[in-house]
């Protein structure tokens, strides 16, 4: 179940995330975009603001975005995005998309419901999709300054995970960047692909 505190926050702070994020480059999400079929169907889960899925929808891609924060839903609606309120218990489709983005959203799941979302994210995924995935480094869980509850998890933990439900990672990035919260936090992105016979 997603941490209804962590919510609050993103209701309070919709704004401040949409222009935090605003007009940055994103290389992860080009590489993502280049590498969707023509006219592709893609899964945006947790959306935000919008950013990443206006830029896939104009890039020709079939976008479904959604968020559990009802306030970041109604910027990106604002914005042209098609997005709904939804949690990661809402991705219940079956081979239905050709790429699945989460960028630095399921972070936020509790470490129990980890593998099983990842289940339902490969189960929605069609054979040979393409999933996203960005997270913090790190172990157990912790709030932030500004009363995000946090899962952190291990470059071998996050391998091991998507591994188990047919995922293979194609590209894994670590770095460092400065958040919404103001702080220089370790992640680590990967794009894993679901197995071609699945």
């Amino acid at each position: 179940m997603t941490d209804a505190r962590t919510i609050a926050v993103y209701d309070r702070r919709a704004a401040d995330y949409a222009q935090h994020n605003a007009g940055q480059p994103n290389a992860d999400l080009a590489a993502f975009i280049a590498a969707m079929p023509k006219n592709g169907q893609v899964l945006e889960l947790g959306c935000g603001p919008g950013t990443a899925a206006r830029q896939m929808k104009e890039s020709g891609l079939y976008v479904d975005a959604i968020d559990a924060s009802a306030a970041m839903v109604d910027i990106a609606c604002a914005a042209g995005v098609k997005a709904r309120r939804g949690t990661f218990d809402d991705v219940t489709a079956s081979d239905a998309y050709d790429g699945i983005w989460a960028s630095f959203s399921l972070l936020h799941a509790a470490p129990i419901d980890l593998p099983r979302h990842l289940a339902a994210i490969a189960h929605a995924l069609r054979p040979s999709g393409l999933f996203h995935i960005a997270m913090k480094l790190g172990s157990g869980q912790q709030r932030d300054r500004i009363d995000r509850l946090y899962t952190y998890v291990t470059e071998d933990q996050l391998l091991r995970l998507l591994s188990d439900v047919g995922l293979h990672a194609v590209s894994v990035r670590t770095g460092v960047d400065k958040g919404l919260a103001g702080t220089d936090d370790a992640f680590i992105v990967i794009q894993a692909r679901k197995d071609a016979d699945a």
